[in-house]
This record gives structure tokens, C-alpha cells and sequence, in this order.
């Protein structure tokens, strides 16, 4: 057993208990699978992430779901800097992250965060009346091809009419597996649909979405910075987003507003990242025990 320092941050919000909560396990990348799926299963979070040394970047970032870990995730990299810059871990204003997408480079601008995401991968499309079934919507209020998309992890991008039909999503398990089959996943890789509107939550938004998650996870991401990535990508590939940066918003019909600055790198037919920037909140901080390894 061995004592952690650990920072509870509200990421892409600037105040308590606004956008999504991330807690973050400094010098906690060695532990095992088991122990960091179980502390997020702990802390009812969607994802904690776990920092240790790198030898090809400033820090190294693992990122964890209730029930795997994955590659990448949007929130908690604006979490995890947030935290280490309240600790003074990192002078200066920009860094790099080891992740298991790869080299994440991090710019501040006053107290904004910026994360570059990688070049976006676009899969194949997924058949509308699938995706509709999966998130219990008529077909006719999907508005676009479905396609998958990845800026680091990959989601279903869905365009949705309108917010009626945003608010109206319910989750169906069973439908999603079908969706998650046709997208070329298995297993606990569910391919949850990322819905999206082209109209913002408030007047300062230019897109508001959600992201419905299976079980194990809490059933609702109140912001997803992956998502987001991805999403800008394809909204700009498809030509559905006029500007070159604009504003996402997500999580306000949740009580945890979340808000962040998107932008294109590289022309929309040859993009080469997408940056997403967006402020952190840390909420609470301390120490946890935790074992090497669960027997």
C-alpha cells in the first residue's frame, strides 16, 4: 500500500461543480489495471488518469474508464494539466503529454488550456436506422450520415435535427451493440453514439451534444473533450461548420454546463489536428491509499 496525492478537478468549467470531473493520481502510472479501473469505479467518475514519468514527453498520462483503459480522453487532459500546474509540477506555458495515442502537445494561454489532438482518422460511415435505434430517435431526426470518427478515441458522429431530438436520446444497450459490431468493435468497446446540435446551449454556443454511455459508466459524460475533437473534424469535413474556431458546448441540461474553444489545424480537406482548449476547476485535493496490485 502507498499513499497518492490526488486532485478532484472540474474540467472545461471555471468553477465548482460546472463541466466534467476527472481526479487525478499523481505518480500513480505504475499501478495495475485492476487498481486504477477500481479507484474510478470508487470515485463514480467516467475517468480518472494516473501521471508518471515519460521519457519522451514532460509527463506520462494514463487514462481509465470504469471498465478499460484507453488511449486518450479530452476532459481529463485538461484536468491533468490543471491539476499539476495548482501544484507547480511544470514551469512555463506549454508541455507534452505521453499518451497511448500518442505525443499530446499542451499550450496555456492565462488560464485556458489547450490541447492539440492528433490528425483525424474517419472510418467507415454507420448506417443511420442503427444508430437511430440506439439512441431510441426516429430515423428522420439524424441529419447526416453517421461516420466514426477518432482525434485519439474513437466515436459514432451523429448530427441530430434539433435540440428537441438531442434531449429526447435514450440509450438502448442492446441496439448499440449492433452499432458497435458495424463500427468493428467488440467486447466492452460500445461505439457510443456522439449526438450533436448545430445550435449551442446558450448564444455564445455554436454546437451542443451529448454522449449517453453503457454500463459500467454513469450514464450520461457531462463534457467530452475526445468527443468534441472528433466531432469538430467531422463537421468540418463534411462542411457543416462554416468558421475556423468555434465554441462547443455540452452538459447544461445536466446542471454542469461545460464550454470549450475548438480549432481547425491545416485546411478542412487535409486537417493535421484539432485543438481544443478549455479551463479547470479544482475542486478538492488529498491523499489516497492505494495497493500495488488487487488480489
Amino acid at each position: 500500500m502507498r499513499w497518492y496525492d490526488f486532485d478532484w478537478v472540474d474540467a472545461f468549467s471555471d468553477r465548482a461543480f460546472g463541466g466534467n470531473g476527472c481526479a487525478v493520481v499523481h505518480g500513480g502510472a505504475g499501478l495495475s489495471d485492476e487498481v486504477c479501473m477500481a479507484y474510478v469505479r470508487e470515485t463514480s467518475l467516467v475517468e480518472c488518469t494516473f501521471t508518471g514519468p515519460s521519457s519522451v514527453a514532460d509527463v506520462r498520462v494514463r487514462y481509465f474508464l470504469a471498465s478499460r483503459e484507453i488511449p486518450f480522453a479530452g476532459h481529463p487532459t485538461i484536468a491533468t494539466v490543471a491539476a499539476m500546474r495548482s501544484r507547480g509540477l511544470f514551469q512555463g506555458e506549454a508541455l507534452t503529454l505521453e499518451t497511448g495515442a500518442g505525443i499530446v502537445s499542451i499550450t496555456l494561454q492565462g488560464d485556458e488550456i489547450e490541447m492539440t489532438q492528433v490528425a483525424p482518422q474517419f472510418g467507415a460511415p454507420v448506417p443511420a436506422t442503427l444508430v437511430a435505434a440506439a439512441v431510441g430517435l426516429p430515423e428522420d431526426a439524424i441529419i447526416s450520415p453517421p461516420q466514426m470518427v477518432s482525434t485519439g478515441l474513437p466515436f459514432c458522429i451523429t448530427v441530430l435535427l434539433d435540440h428537441e431530438a438531442l434531449r429526447a436520446a435514450k440509450l438502448a444497450e442492446g441496439p448499440l451493440r449492433k452499432v458497435a459490431a458495424k463500427a468493428g468493435f467488440s467486447g466492452s468497446d460500445m461505439a457510443e453514439p456522439f449526438l450533436v446540435t448545430l445550435n449551442g446551449a446558450t448564444d455564445a454556443g455554436d454546437t451542443f451534444s451529448r454522449l449517453l454511455l453503457a454500463p459500467p459508466s454513469p450514464p450520461e459524460d457531462p463534457f467530452t473533450g475526445s468527443a468534441t475533437g472528433a466531432m469538430a473534424a467531422y463537421l468540418w469535413k463534411h462542411g457543416l461548420m462554416d468558421k475556423d474556431t468555434f465554441i462547443a458546448e455540452q452538459g447544461h441540461d445536466m446542471g454542469r454546463p461545460g464550454q470549450a474553444r475548438v480549432t481547425r489545424v491545416g485546411p478542412a480537406e487535409a486537417m493535421t489536428g484539432i485543438k481544443v482548449a478549455g479551463r479547470g476547476h479544482v475542486l478538492m485535493r488529498g491523499q489516497v491509499n492505494l495497493p500495488d496490485a488487487i488480489t
